[in-house]
């Protein structure tokens, strides 16, 4: 079944439908906002907010984009939670960081080099390297041109390069 048509099914149907598109997307989001927050805890809390306001509001869902609309929200609400977010000391971001990496399969250092990121170059990174979203996706999410994301993304990439060759694991990460 394609993504618009369980999108048209989401978009009138109720529990049933709700709970499919968990078990579809679930696990998807939970990593997307995992690298988003670089904390596993506020993820599955993200996550399931965003499962309820896909709920409440799929009346107003056009039955198109499932997956983008998704991410869509995934991504707005990490962002609102990071803005909420007040500046850790680095033995408490270290460690946070230390069970995220085994909590969603990543290592110690690319969990560390990506929170030296913004969170939207993380979103970036993520969605073309772990869940290889096109560029066009991509443009739903962020409501960018293909063309500029992928000169942002290439950006992104090579300055996550740096850091991993650099060996910015353990240093102090001053992004949120």
């Amino acid at each position: 079944m394609s993504n618009t048509e369980i999108g048209r099914r989401f978009a009138t149907g109720g529990e049933d439908e709700i709970e499919e598109i968990i078990n579809l997307y679930g696990e998807k989001l939970l990593r997307y906002a995992t690298v988003m927050l670089c904390n596993y805890q506020e993820a599955e809390d993200v996550v399931q907010e965003v499962f309820l306001s896909a709920y409440q509001s799929r009346a107003t869902f056009d039955g198109e984009n499932l997956s983008a609309w998704l991410y869509k929200i995934t991504y707005n609400r990490s962002l609102n939670k990071l803005k909420r977010r007040r500046v850790f000391y680095f033995s408490e971001i270290r460690d946070e960081v230390l069970s995220t990496a085994e909590d969603i399969g990543l290592s110690d250092e690319i969990l560390c080099a990506l929170r030296r990121l913004k969170p939207k170059e993380r979103a970036l990174i993520y969605g073309r390297i772990m869940e290889g979203q096109s560029y066009e996706e991509l443009a739903l999410l962020f409501g960018r041109s293909p063309a500029t994301l992928r000169k942002q993304y290439e950006r992104a990439k090579k300055k996550l390069a740096g850091y991993l060759t650099a060996g910015y694991y353990g240093k102090e990460s001053n992004q949120t």
